[in-house]
């Protein structure tokens, strides 16, 4: 069975840079069998008339538990942010975190986001098994998910940021984070999920876990994930205490390399971004988050021109209350704008960090991130009719430029998730209901 996509404005976001004006994607199984000009051939036809197909987009960063504390702390920095939300997350369980994730998911897949990195990093004591959770709900909503196994052991009374009572120890820490892998991580090239290992952040985890942390993936063979230079706060405490900035930190425990993707990146020195750079040390870009936590704009093009993987994350949806992915690829154009000038990013630069940037991120470029045959059918239709588009020449530019378009159709692996504008995989009513009986238990 063959199912063709027609008459739709493409943007391949292969390394030519391929486009059409009115083209075709052809879907057999859970690949892309051809992409082209003209109406192509299928068993089941897809009108896309006015629309504009793209590759699905890439979530390389997020904080799925957090849907539920949205709201919470809206003028605080970072560091009094982090202060005031742990005691709450500290009561989270297991029913929470499914409930939350759903939900997060859910939103992500309408605003055209196909993969998810969730980094979770908050184990309370008798809340049940969190990892198991997620890999429900990823199940459920029916994206990818590429599930970052958390970990904090250095609690207020080492130093750190969170109470003690919510941090593991180092050991524990590493035991349950290898226990996630063998549970849950697929390595086939049509996983849906993996299992990435990533201690928190410099500043709530130890020495030893980040040297542990490092040791273990690279064992079992999986990617390495953290927060790094977020704030300037954290480069004040990193020197402080290590003499050093937070990117020459991670460079001296191993955390650079072509194996490892860290969050948000904002604050590097011209030497560091050229490690990143010569290392292919990826980065989460989350503009939106790093604008609602006033954290600074991310140097992403001198990251691209250093050969530094970028891709873009939304991150907690208690830092990003929106919790859409496609509204970051505007989000990233302004923020690189106002930091570099007017041509500091293009509007298709844009669209590859929301696609391709985070495939090579999360170390899936040759399955995900673009339009060609032989790779997995994620793929998303823009529906750019109406008003809001009426004409706008370019759809690329309607895309990135204008407001987040409606998702017609969204597809993993071959496989329906959104149509028409709604979620095809679960009841949106029920996924919201849940969240707030959630939220409202939690508070």
């Amino acid at each position: 069975m063959r199912t063709v996509l027609r008459n739709a404005a493409i943007a391949t976001v292969d390394a030519e840079g391929t486009e059409y004006r009115s083209g075709h994607v052809v879907v057999e199984d859970d690949r892309i069998v051809a992409v082209g000009e003209g109406p192509g051939e299928g068993d089941v036809v897809v009108d896309a008339t006015g629309c504009l197909i793209t590759p699905g987009l890439v979530n390389t960063h997020h904080h799925l538990y957090q849907w539920a504390t949205r709201g919470l702390a809206a003028d605080s920095t970072l560091f009094q942010w982090l202060v005031e939300l742990y005691p709450v997350w500290g009561r989270l369980d297991a029913d929470i975190t499914h409930a939350a994730a759903s939900a997060g998911l859910a939103r992500l897949a309408l605003t055209g986001c196909t993969t998810v990195a969730d980094h979770h990093y908050v184990f309370p004591a008798d809340a049940g098994d969190q990892m198991h959770a997620l890999v429900e709900a990823t199940r459920r909503i029916g994206v990818r998910a590429h599930l970052v196994r958390g970990s904090m052991d250095r609690g207020v009374s080492q130093g750190g940021l969170p109470p003690d009572n919510l941090v593991e120890d180092t050991e524990a820490a590493l035991l349950g984070t290898e226990a996630a892998i063998d549970a849950h991580h697929d390595d086939s090239p049509n996983a849906r999920i993996r299992v990435a290992v990533g201690p928190c952040s410099p500043f709530s985890v130890s020495e030893q876990l980040m040297l542990g942390a490092a040791e273990l993936a690279r064992r079992k063979g999986v990617r390495l994930h953290t927060h790094l230079a977020e704030t300037l706060d954290e480069e004040a405490q990193c020197l402080a205490e290590f003499g050093c900035t937070p990117a020459e930190y991670a460079d001296k425990l191993g955390w650079l390399g072509g194996d490892v993707w860290l969050a948000h990146s904002v604050h590097l020195a011209p030497t560091a971004i050229r490690r990143f750079g010569a290392t292919r040390t990826g980065a989460a870009h989350c503009p939106t988050s790093n604008g609602r936590l006033g954290t600074g704009i991310a140097p992403v093009r001198d990251l691209l021109d250093a050969g530094a993987p970028v891709g873009l994350g939304v991150d907690g949806a208690a830092s990003n209350e929106s919790g859409g992915l496609g509204e970051e690829l505007h989000q990233a154009l302004l923020q690189a704008r106002q930091r570099g000038g007017p041509t500091a990013l293009t509007v298709r630069d844009a669209l590859e960090l929301g696609t391709m940037g985070g495939a090579r991120c999360l170390g899936r470029e040759h399955e995900l991130g673009s339009l060609e045959p032989g790779k997995l059918a994620d793929l998303v239709v823009w529906d750019l009719t109406g008003l809001r588009y009426a004409g706008i020449e370019d759809p690329v530019a309607a895309l990135v430029l204008g407001a987040t378009p409606d998702v017609k159709l969204l597809m993993v692996g071959g496989e329906t998730v959104v149509a028409d504008g709604e979620l095809h995989t679960a009841d949106e009513h029920a996924l919201a209901g849940e969240l707030t009986a959630a939220a409202r238990r939690l508070r």
